[in-house]
């Protein structure tokens, strides 16, 4: 059957609807409170009092764009226009005629589209239709439509007969399907089913195969109701039983009334600040507890739930302390140095006291052992005012550790994530996730991909644990991780993360540090009077040097629990000593012959053995190359557990000694007849990267050219086949374990001049720093 339409265009404001459909035809009024909505609701009272309604795809968007409304709706004229309390608007609109979106504009903060308007013909049907049969055609449709929508109105007994009678007066059958529409009630992709179809005898067929499956889902409801109601009977009977034991066992003193307790889990929930879903959904939980018998197994997992639930701190926080200074003071009395965190909590006390509710930082603190992580971030939270927490992640590989076990499980327990939290009592402590590097993922789950919502500011505020099954803001959580390295820290985690470098300390920060903080400390755990052990800085500085060689302090804090040890005997030996100085002869006494040489650098030339710097995850460490060169075969032998990278860095160095030959003074035969061999102490500890490059080049071309190399100077560059050095990373690691080792000179790429920033200022005054561009650069400094 062909229509007679007619087709205009016209420009009109949009509305797209949640949750609501407007058919032509059809009178109705609803609530609007977004601005969008509201400033083309303005354009449109302005403008004829015409606007166009489409229907969001999904109503959970608060700020849609073109493509999540449908781009057929209906053309609708403004009846009436209310403000309600507050900003929403109620009006009333009439449906006009179906349209389609021919083109989207936003402009001006609303929705502005050119939608094409079908203006269908207003005759009656059978007399413009093409032949007598497709007529009949369509009266049957009506037909078995009108008596399939009786059938609705008498199984669903929803509304009444009456409206049969104003349908049956309806001549237009396009306007008589979208009447029947708007009157049942239909998900709303049903409903733009219908709105989308312009042919009229498709819309009648496909609201009449609509009306069908609605009839036999209503008679399949009808049939449920009835065993549902014979079954209620039964429980009723049972309620009524179970109340009366219960009456029996409070007479004889052995009340276990969940009833009772469910009472208390209701006024607590009346109580909780919490989202509307989730008071729904605890609710429910109650009620199904309720309902439960004492001796259930169910009752006391459903108990155990709750307990969990009104545990946590859904609307707890701690006041914090919001003043900078003093938190600054906090933290220089209890850390010496680390500088760089203090700066970075001081700026986040400084935002949050300026905003009101800035997303809690994550913050990955990286370094080597025992330089202070983990105590610092007690410190951060005593800064705050702020309950702290702590999970240590060292070993975790279930992917349950973090999320927690399904309550289907026997003994399912909630994540430590959420276990964290009720230890806390407080929405927004100082959470340190601590060793985030030393995770492992196996066939139980990955925890690294579970840690990546808890880690992400913009999903946490909706955290799901798989035991709670309902979301628990962490949005307002200062999480702070703590890692050796982040080579195993997955990627995605870590793009989540603020990394802030904590490098090891100097002597004069270890001195420090030491004086203040650790000797005090020893001293209390020895049992000893505060004061009672002292030591000069001499001494001091010859325990640091000589029995230790750490980029953190925990080594030196065992050396200096030892003295205090030795010095807690003689006071047992000897209860009239006030006191104890230790002087330079008790070292040797206490602790033994000198473990590390300080000065191992020594400005002599050497011939095929040069100092190069690494960086591993315990700090910076030096390490001394060594090159025999022998008659053979022109071989190249590399030991000491050399890494792939370190070996092709080599295999670089010789190539572009090769090219350079006859400069050098080298006989360009060299690789043919002679056999070189590379080798780096220390062979139980695995060596690799790029870094000692520059360092293997020289050693072999002062074996070669039988040159010395001092040895108070140091290096660390990548090398190319080109002889240009290239940077490398952990620098300032590297130069102090330079600087420890007594190096007085140190070469570096160019590119890392950035890195002298960092460096201490006594670090700089004792040592020379030499920017090299290329290898023949490092020739002329180091080799003599």
């Amino acid at each position: 059957m062909s229509n007679k339409n007619t087709k205009i265009e016209r420009e009109l404001p949009v509305i797209p609807l949640r949750g609501l459909t407007i058919f032509p035809y059809m009178v109705l009024n609803f609530d609007i409170g977004r601005e969008i909505s509201l400033n083309a609701l303005e354009e449109a009272m302005l403008n004829d009092e015409v606007i166009f309604l489409t229907t969001q795809k999904d109503p959970e968007i608060d700020d849609p764009d073109e493509d999540d409304f449908y781009k057929v709706g209906t053309i609708a004229n403004i009846k009436q226009m209310i403000k309600l309390p507050g900003d929403a608007v109620r009006v009333l609109v009439e449906g006009v005629t179906r349209a389609t979106i021919k083109s989207v504009d936003k402009e001006e903060g609303y929705f502005k589209a050119v939608v094409e308007e079908v203006v269908e013909v207003k005759d009656d049907e059978t007399e413009t239709a093409e032949n007598e049969e497709e007529a009949k055609e369509i009266q049957a449709l009506v037909r078995s439509l009108m008596a399939a929508f009786e059938d609705y109105i008498n199984i669903g007994n929803k509304m009444s007969p009456e409206i049969l009678i104003s349908l049956s007066e309806i001549d237009d059958y396009g306007r008589l399907v979208d009447t029947i529409a708007a009157n049942i009630y239909l998900k709303n992709d049903k409903k733009q089913e219908i709105i989308e179809e312009f042919d009229v005898k498709k819309r009648l067929e496909l609201m009449y195969s609509i009306i069908l499956e609605e009839v036999e889902i209503m008679k399949i409801e009808k049939k449920i109701a009835l065993r549902v109601k014979k079954q209620m009977s039964k429980i009723q009977k049972e309620y009524y039983l179970r109340e009366q034991l219960r009456a029996i066992q409070k007479e004889l003193g052995e009340d276990e009334d969940t009833s009772s307790d469910a009472e208390k889990y209701r006024k607590k929930l009346k109580t909780l600040k919490a989202p509307k879903e989730t008071k729904e959904k605890i609710s429910k939980e109650i009620e199904k507890f309720a309902r439960m018998s004492p001796s259930s197994p169910d009752s006391a997992v459903s108990r155990n739930y709750l307990d969990m639930i009104f545990s946590l701190p859904w609307n707890k926080e701690t006041k914090e302390k919001l003043d900078v200074k003093k938190a600054e003071e906090i933290l220089n009395e209890e850390h010496y140095g680390l500088d760089k965190v203090k700066e970075r909590i001081l700026e986040y006390l400084s935002v949050r006291k300026l905003s009101k509710s800035p997303k809690g930082p994550i913050i990955c603190l990286v370094g080597p052992p025992g330089v202070g992580k983990t105590s610092i971030v007690k410190s951060v939270a005593k800064a705050l005012g702020r309950k702290y927490t702590r999970l240590s992640l060292g070993g975790v590989r279930d992917e349950a550790e973090i999320r927690g076990h399904r309550r289907t499980y026997v003994g399912a327990i909630p994540g430590r994530i959420i276990n964290g939290m009720k230890e806390a009592g407080s929405k927004n402590p100082v959470f340190l996730l601590d060793e985030i590097d030393k995770m492992a993922s196996d066939y139980k789950g990955d925890p690294g991909s579970a840690m990546l919502e808890v880690l992400d500011p913009e999903q946490n505020k909706g955290f799901v644990d798989h035991y709670m099954e309902i979301p628990f803001d962490l949005s307002k959580v200062l999480f702070i991780t703590t890692a050796n390295t982040l080579d195993t820290v997955p990627r995605p985690l870590l793009d989540r993360m603020e990394v802030i470098r904590i490098s090891g300390y100097i002597e004069e920060e270890k001195l420090n540090i030491a004086q203040k903080y650790l000797l005090p400390k020893q001293i209390k755990e020895n049992a000893l009077a505060e004061g009672f052990v002292t030591m000069d800085e001499d001494v001091m500085r010859k325990l640091i040097n000589s029995y230790t060689r750490e980029a953190g302090v925990r080594t030196l804090e065992r050396t200096i629990g030892k003295v205090c040890r030795k010095v807690a005997k003689k006071y047992v030996e000897d209860p009239s000593l006030e006191g104890y100085d230790v002087k330079m002869e008790d070292l040797q006494e206490f602790l033994g012959k000198e473990i590390f040489k300080y000065d191992l650098a020594k400005d002599e030339p050497r011939v095929g053995l040069v100092t190069g710097l690494a960086w591993t995850e315990v700090g910076g460490v030096t390490l001394e190359v060594e090159v025999n060169v022998l008659k053979g075969k022109g071989e190249i032998v590399l030991t000491g557990q050399l890494g792939d990278v370190m070996k092709e860095s080599a295999r670089a160095g010789i190539s572009y000694i090769r090219s350079r030959a006859d400069e050098l003074g080298i006989d360009p035969e060299f690789y043919k007849n002679t056999d070189i061999h590379i080798h780096l102490p220390e062979g139980a500890t695995p060596k690799d990267g790029p870094s000692a490059g520059i360092t293997m080049a020289l050693a072999v071309i002062s074996a070669l050219t039988g040159r010395g190399v001092p040895g108070d100077i140091a290096m660390t560059g990548e090398i190319t086949l080109r002889g240009r050095v290239l940077p490398v990373g952990g620098v300032k690691e590297k130069l102090l374990a330079a600087h420890r080792a007594g190096v007085k000179k140190a070469l570096l790429p160019v590119e890392c001049e950035a890195d002298l920033d960092e460096i201490p200022e006594n670090v700089k005054a004792d040592m020379e720093f030499v920017l090299v561009e290329t290898m023949d650069d490092v020739l002329k400094e180091a080799l003599i």
